[in-house]
């Protein structure tokens, strides 16, 4: 019975880690980045990171409290916290902009899904909000994980700053760790965890933005090709679609499909087609409202009907490139079956489709797998 006891107790020991801080000199942490370097920065023992991360991949981190020191200067740069980290191309992630101190994107929560970060797929009060940041000096960071919510305090530890309603990765146990863009680098000191099971939260969600009626709540994604593939593609053929292979993806709530769920972009294979089948009563039009990052060819039974680029910066220099209703085709459709086949290519900054039918009178729409 002693023995027993003594096993109950170290394997509670393993399991729950204590919030003191965790030496960046640890073995336990392994550090992928262009630039790391652990030194004495404005009076504190810190990490120096620049391009990379830094990860206790050994944390098996699901739910509680991560906590550290960071300190950054005004320049462009983005770094914060990661966690439920089940790799480095997936995982939950909070940074901040300081070059957009007091602006309504100073921060920003993404998932992060097969390498690519969701920001322009995650945006408005549920994703970011102001704050002006203290520069050259140490602030506090905490985030406490609560089930599918999270919320962000920075500077001040008693008010959360960010309340994020529903975080948007699978509940997972993973690694925890701190990140920083190449811009310039960030410096991070006293970086500790605990492990709680649904800790409480204080904060409340923002006001959902309500979903357009006759959204589409699930599309075909096909593998991923290279975009030039089609160029000057006015009508589709079989050398374009024959080696295709199709999964379902479901939207979510908003509507909104992210396509790196299912999809990894590469170098060159960074489209994907997006299908649906629409049988209708009769020949008839129809509205169908779209909103995708970065660009987006539709195709309606293998004709071209639109084209559109919504890129970082293509429209002026401070546009976003953040997914919107900004966009409308309207449908010429055929009686009986008709396919939509929507190319969406990825640049950067997320990867994602959502679309609205104007209305249904007439039609039926579904996947084909």
């Amino acid at each position: 019975m002693y023995r027993s006891g003594l096993l109950i107790l170290l394997i509670f020991t393993l399991s729950c880690v204590t919030a003191e801080p965790i030496d960046f000199e640890s073995e336990r942490w392994e550090i992928a980045a262009q630039e790391s370097e652990v030194l004495e920065y404005l009076g504190k023992k810190a990490l120096r990171l620049k391009g990379g991360k830094a990860l206790l991949n050994d944390a098996n981190f699901e739910d509680g409290v991560i906590s550290f020191e960071v300190a950054f200067s005004a320049q462009r740069g983005f770094s914060g916290g990661i966690w439920r980290v089940a790799d480095l191309y997936n995982f939950e992630e909070f940074y901040m902009r300081p070059h957009q101190s007091g602006n309504p994107d100073a921060n920003q929560y993404t998932p992060v899904f097969n390498g690519s970060s969701g920001w322009q797929l995650y945006h408005g009060p549920a994703y970011a909000t102001p704050i002006e940041y203290d520069f050259d000096q140490w602030f506090p960071v905490k985030i406490v994980v609560s089930g599918n919510q999270a919320e962000v305090y920075v500077s001040d530890m008693d008010k959360p700053l960010l309340f994020i309603p529903e975080l948007k990765r699978e509940k997972i146990a993973g690694g925890v760790g701190v990140s920083a863009s190449n811009f310039s680098p960030a410096y991070f000191s006293n970086f500790r965890y605990e492990k709680k099971s649904a800790p409480a939260l204080k904060g409340s969600a923002p006001e959902e933005k309500k979903t357009p009626e006759n959204t589409v709540t699930a599309w075909d994604v096909s593998s991923t090709f290279d975009r030039s593939l089609l160029r000057e593609k006015h009508l589709l053929t079989d050398a374009e679609k024959s080696s295709l292979q199709w999964q379902t993806l479901s939207a979510e709530k908003s509507g909104l499909a992210n396509l790196a769920r299912v999809a990894k972009k590469g170098e060159k294979d960074n489209t994907v087609f997006t299908r649906l089948l629409i049988d209708s009563d009769r020949e008839q039009t129809k509205q169908l409202s779209l909103g995708y990052s970065d660009i987006a060819w539709v195709y309606l039974n293998d004709r071209l009907l639109y084209a559109g680029n919504n890129f970082y910066r293509t429209r002026d220099y401070r546009y976003l490139g953040t997914i919107g209703y900004f966009d409308a085709v309207f449908l010429p459709l055929q009686e009986g079956r008709n396919e939509l086949w929507i190319a969406v290519s990825e640049n950067f900054g997320g990867w994602g489709v959502q679309a609205a039918f104007g209305d249904m009178e007439g039609i039926t729409v579904a996947t084909g797998k």
